[in-house]
């Protein structure tokens, strides 16, 4: 995307027929951690008083059905922070023998009530796939090699057996697994130096890609821009080469992940912010093609791509996290969201996965109470994405005139432009154009001329409210989803609201 800075009208053109990237709607998907209320109370919450609020196996029924629509693609399991002294066999056959165990994350007591049988029991309900993150705190290898087969093995072996003991004879071929979590950060139990690190991801890699070489292992990375980034790239992407039998093996690696949360009290600095994350990519991106460089690895070898599985508007001195991180997003947040998404979209060829953290009560588009749900304000975002912006990104230009102040954190300035509307957009398979504009201006609506489009009649969504600060609570939602229609044949431009969100869809000829 192109961005000029003009004193003149504002003008987007699409260019529909341009396509830049395949988008994997793998970007689209969520995360479900034991912190706070997501697990019990969110997603499972058997003990609820209102039975009709639960399924037969403990599930939110108004959860599942809220999500259905947005068709998402992969949730993330067990953690987060939470893996670095999970040990899954804590969390499998009868709940009445599991044993509780202290939760140094977040300080809590896990029941294991909760564990990998009912995850993979709730994906199906969900319709979903699993993902989930490997113990590089407190656990080993066997214990790695254990849980993969007992998700995945079908021979006649001991986990494959002791699944279809616990009543699940069938494999459940989950097919992500990552190698630790944020291993860098000096909160994490079994805190790793890059090297150490690299050379545990590399023997661990190795042992589970033998065992069962449909995996897809994702690397443990930091922000996508540091120095553990370029080290752990350049020692774990090796090339593939041969067996004993002369067959090539698989790539080691095939995701790289990277975490940012972003916001600000300023709504600028909020809405502004996740164009860090669209700087990190672009940097994270180039240290994959200068490891693949630097090893030698075959151009026919597939590329790795990024795992952005934790992103998401999160302050945790307004929301801290051992009290649950239970953030009440407003409508400046919703912008700053939908800007994520516009990125993951902008960045699709990168990316191949990205999970919004988390996905209920926890930093959450959707909160649960005893009698039902709330849609916070950046649910709304999240839902048109899922929904419409899918199939291939394609080309925008984009002339409007930029917002100059302050940036969190400073360097955005320095290296991205922040026009006043953000944009990304779409086609589908079946023709389908979206674009989806947010109007940071908290002032100024923007009437912009509109190049692209053709004259059919646009389906046009709408995400605003009263001011930036408007928020969705129980009995009060102030921010919602608004849908009309604009005729660009009666008039070439359109009116973005001030402080809004806005997708436009028609069907290109």
């Amino acid at each position: 995307m192109t961005t000029v800075t003009s004193s003149s009208t504002p003008s987007i053109t699409v260019f529909p027929s341009h396509k830049v990237a395949s988008i994997n709607r793998n970007i689209y998907s969520g995360f479900t951690e034991h912190m706070g209320r997501c697990i019990y109370g969110g997603i499972y919450d058997p003990t609820n008083p209102n039975k009709e609020l639960v399924d037969s196996h403990g599930f939110r029924k108004d959860v599942l059905e809220a999500l259905k629509p947005l068709d998402v693609p992969v949730f993330r399991y067990p953690g987060g922070n939470f893996c670095a002294t999970y040990h899954w066999q804590d969390g499998i056959g009868p709940v009445k023998d599991r044993p509780a165990r202290p939760e140094l994350a977040w300080g809590n007591v896990e029941s294991n009530h909760f564990g990998t049988d009912e995850f993979m029991e709730w994906c199906k309900a969900a319709n979903t796939e699993p993902y989930l993150c490997l113990n590089f705190g407190t656990g080993t290898l066997d214990e790695a090699m254990a849980w993969v087969e007992y998700c995945n093995g079908t021979k006649d072996t001991y986990y494959a057996n002791l699944r279809r003991k616990n009543g699940h004879p069938e494999p459940y071929n989950v097919q992500y697994w990552a190698l630790g979590n944020e291993m860098w950060g000096p909160w994490q139990i079994e805190q790793m130096t890059q090297e150490a690190y690299a050379a545990r991801a590399v023997q661990w890699a190795k042992a589970l890609k033998l065992l069962d070489p449909s995996v897809q292992l994702i690397l443990c990375g930091k922000e996508g821009a540091t120095t553990w980034d370029y080290y752990t790239l350049k020692h774990c992407l090796q090339p593939a080469g041969l067996s004993d039998l002369g067959e090539e093996r698989l790539p080691l690696i095939d995701m790289h992940s990277i975490h940012l949360y972003t916001a600000s009290e300023d709504h600028y600095e909020n809405v502004t912010a996740p164009l860090a994350a669209e700087r990190s990519i672009e940097v994270c991106s180039g240290l994959i093609d200068l490891a693949i460089v630097e090893n030698k690895i075959p151009a026919l070898q597939k590329r790795p791509t990024i795992c952005f599985d934790e992103w998401n508007v999160w302050s945790p001195p307004r929301a801290p996290g051992s009290k649950g991180a239970e953030e009440l997003y407003t409508l400046s947040d919703a912008l700053a969201v939908a800007v994520w998404l516009n990125v993951l979209v902008r960045k699709a060829r990168d990316v191949g996965m990205a999970c919004i953290a988390q996905s209920v009560n926890v930093i959450s588009p959707l909160m649960t109470t005893e009698t039902g749900i709330i849609r916070q304000t950046i649910w709304w975002p999240y839902e048109l994405f899922c929904r419409f912006m899918k199939g291939h990104t394609v080309a925008v230009h984009l002339a409007c005139e930029s917002y100059t102040g302050s940036t969190k954190p400073d360097w955005v300035r320095a290296v991205k432009e922040t026009p006043w509307l953000d944009v990304s957009a779409t086609v589908d398979d079946d023709g389908w154009v979206s674009v989806c504009v947010v109007n940071m201006h908290l002032e100024s609506d923007m009437r912009t001329v509109m190049g692209g489009v053709g004259d059919q009649k646009v389906k046009v969504y709408t995400i605003t409210g009263s001011d930036a600060n408007a928020t969705n609570m129980a009995g009060k939602e102030e921010v919602g989803l608004k849908e009309s229609d604009w005729d660009p044949a009666r008039d070439a431009t359109f009116v973005f609201p001030k402080c809004s969100i806005t997708m436009l869809r028609w069907k290109s000829s």
